[in-house]
């Protein structure tokens, strides 16, 4: 089986996390898919944007969450990361979307978003067999589920306990997990129960890519998919 690439906030090594520039690099790349996060405005907008802290990759101060759309349209996204990608702005949600469809999958690391209009948005862009969703707070991540039963929701996990709460409480479609996590054992049991599974990993050494080769999860979530894929040519040739 082929392990699919998910590359967290695209080529965040290469150009700035989040934006049209990163997630180009992996669709030029052929990754399966695309780790985004989504965060709002004080207005309701939703934005491909980490944070809610506006200063580590924008020249903006505070948080995301208390600015306008309009002042959020206005910030500088790139300059941080090189001087070539300065001028670079925060995409849209609502016109991200329409620009990755057909291109690539999509992750979305959700921070705060109006949900059931999140759901429309997705809906409206063809991406309900094309994405996946995670809530780091679980209180949306049951909002979440009680809206939509039908959408893919993953879920993190560290023990086979876990999974089976994933599975229970949230009806969970993927689960994640890391290389220090007993992987194997987390990958036969989301075979037995149906479940997709995805490894996260940060760093770049082959070495740890070859054991995520090996163990063969469903999904890998790392940091630097070209490299990644690189070797996944070589070893699990199409």
């Amino acid at each position: 089986m082929t392990v699919e690439a998910v590359c967290h906030r695209g080529a965040n090594a290469l150009a700035p996390e989040n934006t049209y520039a990163a997630a180009q690099f992996c669709i030029d790349w052929g990754a399966e898919w695309l780790e985004i996060d989504v965060n709002t405005s004080a207005d309701g907008v939703m934005y491909v944007f980490h944070g809610p802290g506006l200063a580590r990759t924008t020249n903006g101060t505070g948080s995301i969450h208390n600015l306008q759309s309009q002042d959020v349209d206005a910030l500088d996204c790139g300059a941080w990361f090189a001087p070539q990608h300065a001028g670079t702005r925060i995409p849209r949600l609502d016109e991200f979307l329409p620009w990755a469809r057909d291109k690539i999958n999509l992750f979305l690391d959700v921070k705060q978003a109006p949900l059931e209009r999140l759901i429309e948005l997705i809906d409206a862009n063809g991406f309900r067999e094309h994405c996946f969703f995670w809530f780091g707070d679980d209180r949306l991540a049951r909002q979440f589920r009680a809206l939509d039963a039908d959408l893919t929701l993953k879920i993190n996990v560290r023990s086979e306990d876990g999974l089976a709460r994933a599975v229970r409480e949230y009806d969970a479609d993927i689960v994640e997990f890391g290389l220090d996590a007993q992987p194997a054992d987390l990958i036969t049991r989301c075979q037995r129960v149906g479940i997709l599974s995805m490894i996260k990993y940060a760093g770049s050494r082959e070495t740890d890519f070859s054991t995520i080769l090996e163990l063969a999860p469903d999904l890998a979530n790392i940091d630097h998919a070209d490299a990644f894929l690189r070797l996944r040519d070589q070893m699990q040739p199409p």
